[in-house]
């Protein structure tokens, strides 16, 4: 069922802090099949345009940012318990090999710091943070909403005996 980006955003919010921010990210392979992977995401504003944007990091040289640079669209699904909510919109990447239109030289480190703390990231040493996330090459995904899917009220699952 479709819903309101409003809508979409508050069920991303609770389902999205009950779960430790954890969710399901779906991207295309080069032969059509889906590739799905487990990644901490959160919401903030994007870092030219201001609107929200579901955002996650991920290490340099993994399949799904080939699979984002080749098709630039994603799913990101969260979940609490038998509800869900999917986000399904075009992804942009700002990494060491993704340089964002519009967004400031030197600004990745600060970006990738906002990710992590949007998915409930708290680091001890930021310094020793932004070391390894360049030496792994980090890149932050950032999804822009273009439609909201959930499962319908009343539709959660029941045991049957």
């Amino acid at each position: 069922m479709a819903v309101s980006e409003e809508e979409g955003l508050r069920l991303v919010r609770e389902y999205g802090e009950t779960e430790r921010w954890l969710a399901v990210l779906v991207t295309l392979r080069p032969d059509g099949q889906p590739s799905v992977s487990v990644v901490n995401a959160g919401i903030l504003p994007h870092p030219v345009t201001g609107a929200s944007t579901l955002a996650f990091v991920a290490r340099g040289g993994t399949a799904k940012l080939a699979n984002l640079r080749r098709n630039p669209h994603a799913t990101l699904v969260f979940r609490s318990g038998w509800e869900w909510v999917a986000a399904h919109g075009p992804a942009q990447l700002a990494g060491p090999d993704d340089p964002l239109p519009g967004a400031g030289p030197g600004g990745l480190p600060g970006l990738l710091r906002d990710i992590y703390h949007a998915a409930g990231g708290n680091h001890s040493d930021l310094a020793e943070y932004d070391r390894v996330m360049a030496a792994e090459r980090r890149t932050a995904v950032l999804l822009r909403p273009a439609r909201f899917t959930t499962n319908p009220v009343g539709t959660e699952h029941q045991e049957h005996g």
